[in-house]
């Protein structure tokens, strides 16, 4: 089974340096040339793990509460949690090496722009988990976005639903400011259809994901009523249309 690698790997580090441990990782499943679906899994869940735990540490402390807040997001088997909770505790003894692991998830996600934004948003879950996002974690957040390929608003957008901050409601939408109270109402449409968790998971956006979905959802829909507010139209709260 794939999980295997995981608890070999797992095994060899106890007793060993976390770089020569975290080289096990990437040795045992192949991680720089994933040759199975099976070990692809295990490889994004480590990739995925890895970039957690370093962005805890970002801030110069890794919290309990952080860890505490990835597996609330990112789930594995139970039989595999001590050896996920292995991996996260060797990885936020620092922040090096990070960029391989979001190269790692941006090769496994090449066509799957959007499982790429729940990577993401499960990653500012953890960020956010004590309350405040620091300028550190918010640069290693964006060169981490960089890395997968994501453009700046999609960024920001992400952002947005997990930080209460200046950003326009505009650049939330990714629409112009000067767009037509038509075209903003056809853009809010067409991203609340696209964030409706039945269309996430018809794209493959594992369960896990999709709390982090709901939060950018409500960004979605907050911003385009701050856009209503501030154009003098009566604010409806509309249904979410069906996929």
């Amino acid at each position: 089974m794939a999980w295997q690698f995981l608890k070999n790997a797992v095994a060899a580090t106890y007793g060993g340096g976390l770089r020569s441990a975290l080289e096990a990782f990437k040795g045992s499943l192949g991680i720089d040339g994933v040759r199975s679906p099976a070990q692809s899994r295990v490889a994004f869940t480590i990739a995925v793990v890895a970039l957690a735990a370093k962005m805890s540490k970002a801030d110069g402390v890794s919290l309990p509460i952080e860890a505490q807040a990835f597996e609330r997001q990112f789930s594995v088997p139970d039989s595999e949690r001590a050896h996920v909770r292995r991996l996260y505790q060797l990885a936020s003894q620092d922040v090096a090496g990070y960029e391989t692991y979001a190269a790692q998830v941006a090769r496994l996600l090449d066509d799957q722009p959007d499982l790429k934004v729940s990577v993401l948003e499960c990653l500012f879950h953890v960020a956010s988990a004590d309350g405040v996002l620091h300028p550190d974690e918010d640069r290693y957040l964006a060169h981490v976005s960089e890395i997968l390929g994501l453009s700046q608003r999609e960024y920001r957008c992400v952002r947005r639903g997990f930080v209460v901050d200046a950003d326009s409601p505009y650049e939330v939408l990714n629409v112009s400011p000067g767009a037509s109270d038509k075209d903003i109402k056809a853009r809010y449409r067409d991203l609340v259809k696209s964030h409706h968790p039945d269309a996430l998971v018809a794209k493959g956006v594992p369960p896990e994901f999709l709390a982090g979905a709901e939060r950018r959802l409500a960004a979605i829909t907050a911003a385009y009523e701050e856009i209503l507010t501030e154009r003098g139209l009566r604010v409806e709260r509309a249904l979410e249309p069906s996929p």
